[in-house]
């Protein structure tokens, strides 16, 4: 507010921190059901400067080399609403931070029965091994590849004949007892890392020439120095398990492993879910549906992060700093999710997706929508923008100041149907005075 220094702002924030865990038991109590589903995943931001308490080394999901940063977890509902988050060192593991997120869920918010959905690099076996212990936490997470390689290996119980009747399939393993895995093969999927594989091969080649060129020109001068030079191009499209090398002292040979690509594209496109909860709470369909629900999640890092709200970077030293700074834009997460989908008639969302009898193919766009998207109106013949648009319009309108022969008059611009719209849908008036 105006008038407010530093100290002001900074003590409304520690303010507020000591209010986090009130605010999201009311969340979680207004939005997680006990027996129902709760979604959670990790991303992380750099931090600027270094004397932050929390910052440290680790994974960047912002492609940050070299950068120190900090790790938070978001729990939210199945719709994506963001319920809680937990802000910890940037070097913290997936699966560590997922067992604090269980220990919220079970002791801040009092709910004994849950399913937590999470992605296969935080719910390890480890983590399922501790959930098993639990009284009524049951998980929805998938197999990594090497695991679903192995159901298909040598006659296995995961074959492509599962998939002759529908895209998704139930089966189990010894492996794997007291759980059900639930296979599913998307054929746009499949496509699509074929396309990026022969990509990334053809990049890869091209730049393995190079350095066979120049040890047959003799610009490279024995085995460490080829060998070094061939590692960074392996290291930089990640293909180097697709090729088989020879370095000597004087030459570098290579060619693509073709065995081994023909394997790993016999499983494009197929990917397995695991769940300990039970068929009579949730059929297979249900599963898949709650697994791939985990978009919602990522969508609400996109718009804290970069869509809609700047969390990154962090210029804040002391913990609970940073723990405000990313609770604030937890919290206008959450304002931005009632907002987009109150204002979704005036931007290009789809009002009316269509229930898909398949759930592993892609969603698909309404009919509705497709003639919103030509008309680039709605129903109404209001003109439909971006979401971030319809903001900007919304802010040219403003209350101006006009002083005028000694007189000051206030007033308020005219709004245009669009703004005048928006604040019907939020059910407030257009304010007309200046309170």
């Amino acid at each position: 507010m105006a008038g407010a220094s530093t100290d002001d702002v900074y003590a409304a924030m520690d303010w507020l921190v000591s209010r986090q865990r009130d605010i999201e038991k009311q969340l979680a109590a207004r939005h997680l059901s006990p027996g129902g589903i709760a979604m959670f995943d990790l991303s992380s931001s750099w931090v600027e400067g270094s004397c932050c308490e929390l910052a440290a080394f680790g994974y960047s999901r912002d492609g940050k080399r070299g950068r120190k940063q900090v790790e938070y977890g978001l729990l939210t509902c199945p719709e994506g609403r963001p319920v809680a988050v937990e802000v910890s060192a940037g070097n913290t593991s997936d699966p560590d931070s997922f067992k604090t997120a269980i220990t919220r869920v079970r002791g801040d918010f009092g709910i004994d029965r849950l399913i937590m959905a999470g992605d296969r690099g935080m719910i390890t076996s480890t983590r399922i091994s501790d959930l098993s212990k639990l009284k009524g936490m049951d998980w929805i997470t998938a197999l990594r590849a090497p695991a679903i390689a192995a159901l298909a290996r040598d006659d296995g119980p995961l074959q492509m004949s599962l998939f002759d009747q529908q895209n998704f399939a139930e089966i189990t393993h010894p492996d794997y007892p007291g759980e059900r895995l639930i296979c599913c093969h998307n054929p746009f999927l499949a496509a699509e890392r074929a396309r990026k594989r022969e990509d990334l091969l053809a990049a890869t080649e091209k730049d393995l020439a190079k350095i066979r060129a120049s040890a047959d020109a003799g610009r490279l001068d024995g085995a460490g120095e080829i060998g070094e030079r061939a590692g960074k191009v392996i290291g930089k499209h990640k293909a180097g398990k697709h090729f088989l090398r020879e370095i000597t002292g004087t030459a570098f040979t290579f060619r693509r492993d073709q065995e081994k690509i023909t394997a790993e594209a016999a499983l494009d496109g197929i990917y397995v879910i695991r769940t300990s909860v039970k068929e009579d709470i949730l059929g297979p369909a249900g599963v898949i549906t709650a697994y791939k629900n985990l978009k919602y999640v990522e969508r609400d890092f996109r718009i804290t992060k970069a869509d809609d709200l700047d969390l990154r970077p962090i210029y804040h030293y002391l913990g609970n700093r940073v723990r405000g700074h990313i609770l604030i834009c937890m919290l206008a997460a959450y304002l931005t999710w009632h907002l987009r989908g109150a204002l979704a008639e005036l931007t290009f969302t789809d009002q009316d997706i269509p229930v898909n009898d398949d759930p592993v193919s892609p969603a698909r766009r309404s009919a509705q929508a497709t003639a919103k998207d030509g008309r680039k109106c709605n129903t109404g013949r209001l003109p439909v923008r971006k979401y971030g648009d319809l903001l900007g319009h919304l802010s040219t309108l403003d209350r101006q100041t006009i002083n005028f022969s000694g007189q000051r008059i206030e007033k308020l611009t005219s709004p245009t149907p669009v703004q005048r719209r928006v604040f019907e849908l939020l059910g407030a008036p257009v304010p007309l005075t200046i309170q």
